[in-house]
Formats: structure tokens, sequence, C-alpha cells
């Protein structure tokens, strides 16, 4: 039992004893002091105030002198306003220490019997990861990593976006303009080529708008159908969709290349498959520079026709209804979210319709508990209705299922648009930041008497643990902007900045060598700084569990990072190879070796790699 279950249980049974009251421990509300007052926990006395009869200072009074009579850790004890502020024993911290030192895996949870898919990434086949994919993948990495470390058996899986229009815009440009083209004979990524193609439809496209919005036919257009002071640079912009689906020739032909790729057509599924195996080629060594991987890929290819007999069946459970022209609908009003289309007239089916059968997919290939479906926040609407409708169908995992939500990412230069090659892509934002790195550290000059493999391989792991920290740092409901420059900052809160309160600990214990660190046991009088750290390290499994409660990476952010902060005081503050006793030495050296430990193991949960020099 912890520290934390012993006061609680103390209390109720304060309560208990000078009350007559009876309360669950687990209700009594406990929290950390505020760093003004003396103390490391705070019991909030206002719940007892009806039992007792008296006034929130006294119960406060008399609780505390019951705890310091019966809870041996309990050393002393203030007042202020009712709130009731516990000192625990230095011996009770120091104990701790010695125990988590005997520790391999401090902070990992049991298992918990529960198994959760994470799916996360999920990009289309017609150009590479990009900036917004990044905090996408480093989001679900991290939050399966996070998972995991609570106890969880993780799944991770991703859906590809393989089929469609889009995908036929880039095949139908490198058909037409490409001439023969290979990622090799171009010297380029093999997704980086095929984005290109991309790009270029949509250059040809509207230089062919451009030039039909001048003709007679696009004039006329202009003059019928323009609302009341449009321009014609707004109407034609407002105009675009309906000139591609109607008169548009590229459009024409992507849309027949679609119906050929529907319909089996050997020539159209050869391009296909030639050119998603160079995205997929491209796909996996970004994933390979980032770190991430993943237990099972599904493609929307295989999955666009799930669903549909989940629907029928709905039908006649009245779950859905059936319009006049055939479609097919759900009515959610009741539950705030208006009426969905599940099926269109013509038999075919929607996102929402596949999403139904892909996760009933799911469920039959691992039995999960839980589904984490890592998806910008433009989608929020559409996993409410789903959830809403997995509920109704009875699905046993329904209640499992979780939309971790994220802002859009931005650059200091401002929105990135695929469509125009504005992206900035994953390999280039990466190279960038450890360029950066680079020159960071060719201007410190630390690691410069190091073989060049050694140099290359510290750099990269800084700039990526500086592009990593920056991005999972922030909440992930909140819009962000990354800037590659302060990513790298040494001083402020970077990755970097953490990665080197491990390397300085690395530093230390080399200088220390072999020490026998038995004498720490008889170190007994701890110094603020040393309670700090200690009192923080009693944290990581609490922080781990909240963590993935609120599948949010970002509170391991926060904790490696106030860790870290911590640590560079106390070794700026105090001596540690030249400590006052070798009892003070032995036991800082410990309190060093265990703060490493958990820096390594929380920035790892980060997907982050931590260097031994920098």
């Amino acid at each position: 039992m912890n520290i934390l279950d012993i006061i609680q249980n103390g209390v109720a049974n304060g309560v208990q004893h000078l009350y007559d009251h009876s309360i669950e421990p687990s209700s009594v509300n406990l929290g950390g002091t505020r760093k003004e007052f003396e103390g490391d926990y705070t019991v909030v006395v206002f719940p007892f105030t009806k039992a007792a009869k008296k006034k929130p200072d006294v119960i406060g009074e008399e609780l505390g002198n019951y705890l310091v009579a019966h809870i041996e850790h309990i050393e002393r004890f203030n007042v202020i306003k009712g709130f009731l502020n516990l000192v625990v024993s230095d011996a009770y911290w120091t104990q701790f220490l010695q125990d988590i030192h005997q520790q391999a895996n401090y902070g990992q949870h049991s298992a918990n019997g529960q198994k959760v898919m994470v799916e996360f990434s999920s990009p289309n086949t017609n150009k590479p990861l990009h900036l917004g994919h990044i905090r996408n993948i480093l989001l679900g990495w991290s939050t399966s990593r996070i998972l995991e470390a609570a106890g969880y058996d993780v799944v991770r899986v991703q859906i590809v976006n393989d089929r469609g229009i889009a995908i036929c815009k880039s095949m139908l440009a490198w058909e037409k303009f490409g001439e023969g083209a290979t990622p090799e004979t171009k010297n380029m990524k093999s997704d980086h080529f095929v984005g290109h193609f991309y790009v270029l439809f949509e250059k040809k496209f509207q230089e062919e708008y451009k030039a039909w919005q001048q003709s007679e036919k696009g004039q006329a257009i202009f003059a019928e159908k323009q609302k009341k002071d449009q321009d014609e640079t707004a109407f034609f912009k407002a105009y675009k969709n309906t000139y591609f689906n109607e008169f548009s020739q590229l459009g024409k032909e992507a849309k027949a290349m679609l119906l050929k790729w529907e319909a089996g057509d050997e020539a159209t599924l050869a391009l296909w498959k030639k050119m998603n195996g160079w995205v997929y080629e491209g796909f996996d060594e970004t994933y390979n520079k980032l770190g991430v991987s993943f237990d099972k890929l599904y493609y929307e290819s295989d999955t666009y026709l799930l669903g549909k007999e989940t629907v029928q069946k709905g039908l006649e459970t009245s779950t859905f209804y059936e319009k006049e022209d055939g479609s097919v609908w759900i009515d959610l009003e009741d539950a705030k979210l208006d009426h969905k289309l599940v099926l269109r007239s013509d038999g075919t089916s929607v996102y929402m319709t596949q999403d139904i059968g892909t996760a009933q997919l799911r469920y039959k290939d691992f039995g999960v508990d839980k589904m984490v479906y890592v998806v910008a926040d433009e989608q929020d609407y559409h996993f409410k209705v789903l959830f809403e409708i997995m509920k109704r169908l009875g699905e046993p995992y329904a209640d499992g299922m979780y939309h971790l939500s994220y802002g859009m990412v931005d650059l200091p230069t401002g929105k990135m648009k695929s469509r125009e090659g504005t992206v900035v892509d994953a390999d280039d934002l990466i190279a960038e930041v450890i360029e950066e790195a680079r020159a960071n550290s060719a201007e410190r000059g630390t690691i410069v008497d190091l073989a060049k493999e050694e140099q290359q391989e510290i750099i990269r792991k800084i700039g990526l643990a500086a592009l990593k920290y920056f991005i999972v740092r922030v909440n992930p409901q909140k819009r962000m902007t990354f800037d590659p420059k302060e990513s790298v900052d040494m001083q402020g809160q970077t990755g970097p900045y953490i990665q080197n309160a491990f390397v300085r600990i690395q530093s230390v214990l080399r200088k220390a060598g072999e020490t026998d660190l038995s004498a720490s046991a008889k170190y007994n009088k701890l110094e603020p700084q040393e309670k700090d750290i200690i009192l923080q390290l009693f944290e990581f499994p609490g922080i781990i569990q909240t963590a993935a409660n609120d599948f949010d990476p970002s509170h391991i952010g926060a904790y490696c990072y106030n860790l870290a902060k911590s640590y560079h005081k106390f070794y700026h503050d105090l001596s540690i190879l030249k400590a006052e006793t070798e009892e003070a030495k032995a036991f800082r050296l410990m309190l060093s070796t265990e703060l490493a430990k958990v820096l390594k193991f929380g920035m790892d949960l980060l997907g982050i790699e931590m260097p031994h020099k920098m």
C-alpha cells in the first residue's frame, strides 16, 4: 500500500473514530500540497463538517493529530483555512527510493486483461506523408505506448485510403504526362514521386479550367448562374467542383478511370498496383525514420463494400429506415445528431457504411475491448455518429470507442494545401529538424571528438526528439504551430532540454564509476531538491494511468519536462560526487540513476530515444 492509500485509509478511520461517521477511503479528497505551504499532501476536510458538526479548522486539527498518532509515516501537519497539509517522513521517501531501485520496470503497470486497438496515420496513396500526418502518427504511436505501459494489450492498425478519385488523378497524370518515368529514373523518393503527379494533375486542371472560364461556354454559364453582386473570380472559385464533374476533360478521364478500376479493368489495376507500390515503399521509409510500426494494415479497396449487410439487417430491426428513393438513413435526433445517410439510393455505400463494417471486421480479427481512432477534429461529428450507431447496433465494444481528436498543425508561414504543393512533406521536415540539431551541435562543439558515425546518430536522436516532443507536448485538441528552430532550443520546453538532463546524469555516472550505493540506506535527512525529485518519481505510475485514461501524451511530456527541470536545479544546487558524506554521495547517485531510468522510460513512451552524449 502506497502513502496515498495509507493516508486515505487513515482519514476514513479517523472520521469513523472521531465523529462516528463512515466514509469510503477512495472518497477522501487528497492532492499535492501547494508550493507556498509546508506539506506533501493536502486533505480537504470540508466534506466532514456535517458529520462532525464542527468548523473546518477544528476538524483539520483533530484529524491531523489523529493521523500523526496512528500513521508512522506522517511526521507533522498544519491547517490552512480548512485544508489539512501533511508532511510525510523522510524515512518513507528514502525507503521508496530504495524500493524502486530494485525494480527493473518502475512505472510499468501489470496487465489489466483488456485489449485496445489504436488506428492512426491512415494516409491516402496519392501523396506523401506530411506535417499533419506527423502529428497523427506521433499521437497514435505515443498513445499506444502509454496504453501498453498502463497494462493494456495494444493492437496498432491503420487503414490506407488506396482508392477513389484522388488516387485516379495521380494515376491519370502519370499516364498522360509521365512519359514512363519511375522514382529511380527521376531520383525521387517513391511516395514523393507519386505526389508530384497529384500536384501536376491539379496544375493541368487549373490551366484547363482557366481557359474554359474565358470560353464562350464558360462566360455563358457565368452570365446564367452568377448570384447578385458576385464577381467573376468568386463565381468560378465556387463553381470549380461543378466544372470538374460536368465539363472538364481531365475530370471526365479521371472518373472514367475510377469506373474502370471498379469494373476490374486489368490495365487500370496494374497501374494502380504499381503506383500504390511506390507509395507504400516511401511510406515505410518514413515510418522507419519515425520509429513506428503497425500490427495490421487495412485497405479501403478491401473494406469499401463492408457494412452493407449490417445496414440491411438494421432495416429489419428498424435501427435504420428507408426513404422513398431507396436510400437508407438512421434517425439520431434523440441523441442530438440529426438524420444520417448510411446507404445511397443506388445501393452504394458512404464512408459511414464502410466504417461500420470495418469496426465489425476489426472486432472479429482481434476481439478488442476498446477502439481508439486518431483522426483530425474535422471529423468530430462523423465519429459521434459512428459511435452512436454502433451502440444502437448493440456492438459489444461500442462503449469503448473513442475519437482521439486533434487540431491542425500550422507552420510559422501558415496553412498547407496538398493539391497546390504547399504541404511540408514529413521527410523534408525530419531532415530540417535534424539539420537544425546539427547546426546547434556544431555551435556547442561538445561532440566533435566522437567518431563521425556516432556524431550522426546523436544528431539524429536530438533532431527527432525536437520534432516529436514539440508536437506531443501540446494537448491534442489544441491547434498548434510547429517551429523547427524553437523545437531544438536547449533552454526551452523541448525534447533536447530533457535529453540534456539524461546526458548530464550519464556523465555523472561515468565519472562516479563502479560505486557501492549501499551507503544510501543510511541517508536520512532529505534536502528540499532531493525530496522534490522523489515526490515526482512517486507520481510517475499515476501520470501514466492519467495519460492512458485521457488518451493524452501531453501529460507524459509535461511530466518529463518538469522532472528534467528539477534535476537541472538539483545538479546546480547540490554536490553529487563531492557530497558532504559518503551516504549523501551514494544517495544522490541512486537518485540520479532512478531519475534517468524514469526519464528514459517516459520519453520512450513518446517515441523519443535518449543519447548518452550530446
